[in-house]
């Protein structure tokens, strides 16, 4: 490339790697992101920093982990002044443009549900920001059915938003006031009230009467597909971050789309029987209740049916996501720019879906929930296929080195660019995961606190206030069938994971800031 390259990143939200064709899917129908597949380096052991939403796009923003940038679980912002690869790149000339789901701060603020589980500690925080009046409210679900929100001209080091907020056909965001701009009435047409007839075997279902031309995927699409569009003939570098709300549930593909694969045809995860006889206890109430959901968004143990019908759905979704990569990767051909453009693809985490009988995610470490799709197409390299562990911390380190621009201290990442240019070599021995929550998944009567350690051969998963832990060999164990946390004649690898888990924890403390002097 004569030039900085251009950077396209496509991200989607709670999507599996196997939910592709690339990804070993004979089923779901993705012929554009297998073809970027083809044409890049995939990455095929790459894993998450958090299993959730907020905290992990906050960890690919700024290459640290949720612990040390302070978006530990969803409903904390991220820090005002983070600086993220965004703000580097803007820095070194490039302008940078986001369409579609952020999430950097909370979609909601229902403060009752704060207030429940943190009612009883102080009301201050350690750390007092001085920050602008509502500056973490940019992102506020309610204020965009209300307003054209108007975003400031440095958010998070991007210069161009129009966001979607909140998932399927519920969304809301500049995606909303666009909606009103087409003489549409958004009340009248999205939600489970205004659904199509269709007998669903879960509440998280509806055939929608949101059109296809009207559906946030293809809101996100043509916002990314303008502003390549606007590149044509330009000499200014720029960052296209195309950020799908799909397939994340609700499950609501419109039109042609839902009816697209029958769930009858949808075969079953080889875990789904999974008895869960060595499981941590809260997985083991889940799989004895299967079709029982506690909460919207809490994780549960799904029957055949509605695994089937869930999977027909996201399959939906999943394809018009494809069909919408399609025309942006058509738009940046005919821009003329795509051969000085970097081309990412990724999520920002998995979902159980059927895998050892369970669905969603949260305080589940298995690979359903924290592998995610990693693909990397740079002009001039030879396309491959990568084994090395990869962590989503890594995103923002291989940006800035492919765009010749510094790191910040307090970076925790890998740079991924020697396995562009060698698909054999290895650039990780091992991933952390950290999970924080507001809530008490385990049962233990305080919020969940999860950290993982993966590596080539195992997988080790602790809890706080818990003795019973998770412990996989994944060489003998691939699709963790069996825990090996109270086995005795496996004492010496949980030995060996549980020392390397308190080295990377110690690894991973924060480097920032920087001394000013010597006292």
């Amino acid at each position: 490339m004569t030039q900085r390259p251009n950077f396209l990143v496509i991200i989607t939200d709670q999507h599996r790697p196997d939910h592709t064709g690339f990804g070993g899917n004979a089923v779901v129908e993705t012929p554009h992101l297998d073809g970027l597949a083809a044409s890049g380096m995939r990455f095929d052991r790459a894993l998450v920093a958090n299993p959730i939403c907020m905290p992990n796009r906050a960890s690919i923003a700024t290459g640290r982990m949720p612990s040390v940038h302070g978006t530990r679980y969803n409903g904390i912002p991220l820090d005002w002044t983070a600086n993220t690869f965004l703000r580097k790149l803007r820095e070194v000339g490039y302008h940078n443009g986001w369409f579609g789901k952020c999430h950097f701060q909370n979609m909601g603020h229902n403060v009752q549900v704060a207030d429940h589980f943190f009612g009883k500690a102080p009301s201050e925080d350690a750390v007092q920001p001085r920050y602008p009046e509502g500056w973490d409210r940019y992102e506020d679900d309610a204020r965009h059915r209300r307003e054209r929100v108007t975003i400031p001209k440095d958010f998070y080091g991007i210069d161009e938003v129009e966001l979607v907020v909140q998932h399927a056909d519920l969304a809301s965001g500049h995606y909303y006031q666009w909606l009103l701009e087409q003489d549409v009435d958004p009340k009248t047409i999205r939600g489970p009230q205004n659904a199509l007839p269709y007998d669903a075997k879960w509440n998280q279902v509806w055939k929608t009467a949101v059109p296809e031309a009207l559906y946030p995927t293809s809101y996100v699409t043509d916002r990314s597909v303008a502003f390549l569009e606007r590149q044509a003939g330009r000499d200014q570098p720029f960052v296209a971050v195309c950020s799908y709300p799909d397939p994340h549930h609700p499950f609501t593909p419109p039109g042609r789309y839902f009816d697209q694969y029958d769930p009858e045809k949808i075969p079953l995860p080889e875990t789904f029987d999974d008895p869960h006889a060595e499981s941590m206890r809260h997985l083991r109430r889940m799989k004895q209740n299967p079709g029982k959901q506690l909460a919207q968004m809490a994780p549960f143990s799904p029957t055949v049916e509605q695994y089937q019908e869930m999977a027909a759905c996201e399959y939906g979704m999943v394809s018009m996501i494809d069909d919408g990569v399609g025309r942006i990767l058509a738009a940046l051909d005919t821009s003329g720019r795509a051969d000085d453009t970097v081309v990412l693809f990724t999520s920002d985490h998995g979902d159980m879906f059927g895998d050892h009988g369970l669905m969603l995610k949260a305080a589940m470490h298995y690979e359903g929930c924290i592998r995610v799709p990693l693909v990397i197409r740079s002009p001039g390299r030879t396309p491959g296929v990568s084994r090395s562990l990869a962590s989503s911390l890594d995103i923002a380190q291989t940006l800035l080195e492919l765009a010749g621009a510094d790191e910040f201290l307090g970076m925790q990442g890998t740079s991924l660019v020697p396995l562009l240019d060698d698909p054999d070599a290895t650039v990780r021995d091992h991933v952390l995961v950290e999970e924080d929550e507001m809530f008490d998944l385990v049962g233990n009567g305080q919020p969940l606190r999860m950290r993982t350690l993966v590596t080539e051969e195992a997988r080790i998963t602790i809890y706080r206030g818990e003795s019973e832990g998770e412990l996989f060999d994944l060489q003998r164990d691939p699709s963790e069938r069996h825990n090996l946390w109270n086995d005795r004649s496996r004492a010496a690898l949980r030995n060996e994971m549980t020392a390397r888990l308190s080295q990377t924890l110690m690894e991973y403390a924060d480097d920032s800031p920087r001394p000013l002097a010597m006292a």
